[in-house]
């Protein structure tokens, strides 16, 4: 089988489940101030879970049991972290309300979370094609997990943005267009498979980094409150993302 031609489909497989779950959007009726707290403490779950069990842990997995195996999992992670305040710092300075600012960096830290992901599946097909540990099985296996956990996140981006302002299509054009970057991270994986399986790990952890940072300081101040509802649906969140990673593997 070709590999740019395995690539494409299982990587098409997630992009299409992500706009799967952009299209919750269509489905909610108006905006009031609980089903606000309920989204965002949703995302936000979603994200946290989504940085440890699909980003964080399979970085340090990557490496060793030393020290030194699992550093570039906290390399990465630092500098998402640091690279996110900047990005906060000029998206704030350009935009004139706080729920457009949050929009921007909820789409940028989602959409540089797929983008690792497309990476893994990329390599994971090169090396079924090319006689290493990984068969095709195993390699369209990693793409239906992923797709799987990808309809809950696609739903994670267009459901505060629709919150935001925007309307249900362009809410769902950006929750759709966040998944795109999984083909295009597959494809590239092909042409430089020896490369990206080295920075792999630090792209993975910086990609969680990114989502942590979002998720502190946008998301979760915003759907605080004395009902603590945005908290209860944070765990929730946190809790449908924890299992599909655990029983997806």
């Amino acid at each position: 089988m070709n590999l740019y031609l395995l690539i494409l489909i299982a990587t098409g497989i997630t992009f299409l489940c992500t706009t799967l779950g952009s299209c919750v959007v269509f489905f909610v009726k108006g905006i009031v101030e609980k089903f606000n707290k309920i989204c965002l403490g949703l995302a936000s779950g979603i994200m946290v879970a989504g940085s440890v069990w699909s980003l964080l842990l399979p970085a340090m997995e990557m490496g060793d049991q030393s020290f030194l195996g699992v550093l570039p999992a906290f390399v990465g992670l630092l500098v998402g972290l640091a690279f996110f305040l900047i990005v906060d710092k000029i998206i704030g300075a350009k935009q004139k309300t706080l729920s457009s600012k949050r929009s921007k960096m909820l789409f940028t830290a989602v959409t540089l979370h797929n983008l690792p992901e497309g990476m893994a599946i990329g390599l994971t097909c090169a090396l079924a094609l090319h006689g290493g540990d990984a068969s095709i099985a195993s390699a369209i296996a990693l793409a239906i997990g992923v797709a799987i956990q990808n309809i809950p996140e696609g739903a994670a981006v267009s459901l505060p943005l629709y919150q935001d302002g925007y309307s249900k299509k362009k809410a769902f054009l950006y929750g759709s267009l966040s998944g795109i970057v999984e083909p295009i991270g597959g494809l590239l994986t092909a042409l430089l498979a020896s490369t990206v399986s080295a920075i792999l790990p630090y792209l993975l952890s910086f990609s969680a980094g990114a989502m942590l940072f979002v998720v502190a300081g946008e998301l979760m101040p915003e759907s605080a409150g004395e009902d603590k509802l945005g908290a209860s649906f944070f765990i929730i969140g946190f809790l449908i993302m924890m299992a599909l990673d655990v029983l997806l593997g």
